[in-house]
């Protein structure tokens, strides 16, 4: 939770300058608009049966101070932290905007040496990295609890000693196991937190394990509005959207 902590304070000054314009939950990912044009998406950590059987009160947070919205954050249930982390990436859009990119994962593959024979860990199931990964003989072991792969035990002790690269998905924020999975980091192991929900904010990471955050900006507000709306996924985000990252030093 700690890491939950320093996201509301990142993002706080921020949120008391704006107000919610739009919540927008998908199948696949929520999106939240601020008033000073900012937008930002999370992946929805949970399945959405139970809204879409009517069995969720709504609290409309449209209109409201951003801080309303960016307090969830700190709740248990995981679809608020999904909309609270959207929050946070609204209210950082422009500063996401303006970092470098990676569009074809360049950087990542060469900075920590993701070639032939290397060992990656994986924290959530990416089909395009999977793809290039066994394209280039990397051997992979991968843990995902939506698709039940992986053993978290086996897993976790491969973290010291085996695997020279982890991989972990922003969604591990909305279900809370960011910080628990990187308590199992070797001293050697070289950490990237990735995916559409990443929050690009480097210093609400520090004194964690992160050696690169690999996030995404949207570029076409309208337009990503839209794919979330008809329950669209990341490959349908892409053309939208900007693939940017931060290196730690």
């Amino acid at each position: 939770m700690e890491l939950n902590r320093k996201l509301l304070a990142c993002a706080t000054t921020a949120a008391e300058l704006v107000n919610i314009d739009h919540v927008t939950i998908g199948i696949g990912f929520t999106a939240v608009t601020t008033s000073d044009g900012g937008i930002g998406i999370a992946a929805n950590g949970v399945a959405l049966d139970g809204c879409c059987a009517g069995n969720v009160d709504i609290v409309d947070f449209e209109g409201c101070p951003a801080t309303d919205l960016l307090q969830l954050i700190m709740e248990p249930a995981p679809m608020a932290r999904t909309m609270a982390l959207a929050t946070i990436n609204a209210l950082n859009h422009r500063q996401a905007l303006a970092m470098p990119e990676d569009p074809g994962n360049a950087i990542l593959f060469d900075r920590f040496g993701i070639r032939s024979d290397a060992r990656v860990a994986m924290v959530g199931y990416f089909p395009p990295l999977v793809y290039l990964f066994e394209k280039k003989g990397v051997h992979l072991s991968i843990i995902d609890d939506t698709k039940g792969l992986g053993n978290k035990k086996t897993f976790y002790d491969q973290l010291d000693g085996w695997a020279d690269v982890l991989l972990i998905t922003a969604t591990s924020i909305i279900n809370n196991s960011t910080e628990t999975i990187l308590s199992h980091a070797g001293p050697d192991l070289k950490t990237v937190l990735l995916g559409p929900s990443t929050p690009m904010i480097p210093k609400a990471f520090a004194g964690l394990p992160i050696d690169m955050l690999a996030g995404s900006a949207i570029t076409e507000p309208r337009q990503t509005l839209k794919i979330v709306r008809h329950g669209g996924g990341t490959r349908a985000l892409k053309p939208f959207t900007r693939k940017v990252y931060w290196l730690a030093a």
